[in-house]
């Protein structure tokens, strides 16, 4: 950077010297050039204090259900958890394979399908079917049984999170909130397209509601762009890659590939990504505020002691507070 105090002595000095004043001129369009070649540089590097990457994993192909194949990148040894998410599986399931029936309570299940499709029943008679780019976003609360099996032949993917939720919550009524392709709101700038799954970018809002306040956006960047997207600062937040490969954090870091988990650190105003490949780069980005309770989890009951998940097991067993249809039904 050019020390203004010297060009001005220097002029003072010199001041006559036509020679000496071009050579003023030529450093002051030199310094001005500086600062707007600074200010492009600022807007390609983003935030002055990015979330940078505190862990990456990749998330290897594991059996779950019945016959179907999951790569499970959060509830892992490697990362247990990330308050408040519980579990992420990115899974593959081809018929006859799938999830049969099974219970939950204690947490919201967000299924988003990538290909295929995915049919689902439960005990209290809810029955439909999301396809690909649609969601349903479920709240197991006190209980639910239910099944998930593939809708179509040929491999049926998608992500499945599981959110905890606060104490308070955990014995609310279950419910649903199934977006389809056209109630998901999305944008486009740059190269860049976002959809909103949940939260906000790019000034448009997602019509969920979330009982733990959560963002879940699908990006896809061309090759050549960059993002830089805001996230609370209170709040945990990760990355995972369906496909591609991406620069995340500051400019020189390490590329990440496809089924890579990157957990991001707790400090900093938001993510900032860079496409610097050939071929396009597809994630989504996932935050959401921090319960600060305490988690027991046995399979898919998720309360805050020993005690309730003792008492959740008698109550699915005997058919009580909540899983009364659970011995009765089966679905079809």
């Amino acid at each position: 950077m050019i020390c203004v105090s010297r060009i001005v002595t220097f002029l003072n000095l010199k001041k006559h010297t036509t020679a000496n004043k071009n050579i003023i001129v030529s450093a002051i369009k030199q310094r001005r050039n500086i600062i707007s070649n600074m200010s492009e540089i600022d807007q390609s590097i983003g935030f002055e204090r990015p979330r940078l990457v505190a862990k990456k994993i990749l998330a290897k192909s594991q059996g779950e259900g019945q016959g179907a194949v999951v790569r499970r990148s959060i509830g892992r040894p490697e990362l247990k958890s990330l308050d408040p998410f519980l579990m992420l599986d990115e899974f593959s399931v081809s018929p006859p394979a799938g999830f049969p029936d099974h219970p939950h309570r204690g947490f919201e299940t967000v299924t988003y399908v990538l290909k295929g499709g995915v049919t689902h029943q439960d005990f209290a008679g809810h029955k439909g079917t999301i396809h690909a780019g649609e969601v349903q976003w479920m709240t197991a609360g006190r209980g639910i049984v239910h099944s998930e099996m593939p809708a179509g032949d040929g491999p049926n993917t998608g992500l499945q999170l599981w959110i905890n939720l606060s104490s308070k919550d955990k014995m609310m009524e279950p419910r649903y909130q199934e977006l389809l392709k056209e109630d998901i709101p999305s944008a486009e700038n740059e190269g860049v397209e976002v959809k909103v799954i949940a939260g906000e970018s790019m000034g448009i809002h997602s019509p969920v509601y979330t009982r733990t306040p959560t963002m879940y956006l699908d990006f896809t960047l061309k090759p050549d762009s960059h993002y830089h997207q805001n996230i609370p600062e209170s709040w945990n937040a990760f990355v995972y890659i369906i496909e591609g490969e991406g620069v995340f954090g500051i400019p020189n870091a390490g590329p990440a590939s496809a089924h890579h988990i990157l957990v991001l650190g707790p400090v900093g105003e938001g993510l900032s990504v860079w496409n610097k490949s050939d071929k396009v780069l597809r994630f989504i980005l996932v935050g959401g505020e921090p319960i600060n309770e305490p988690v027991v989890q046995h399979g898919p009951f998720v309360m805050n002691t020993q005690a309730q998940i003792d008492k959740t097991i008698e109550d699915y067993y005997y058919g009580k507070n909540g899983f009364e249809l659970a011995k009765q039904w089966r679905s079809k």
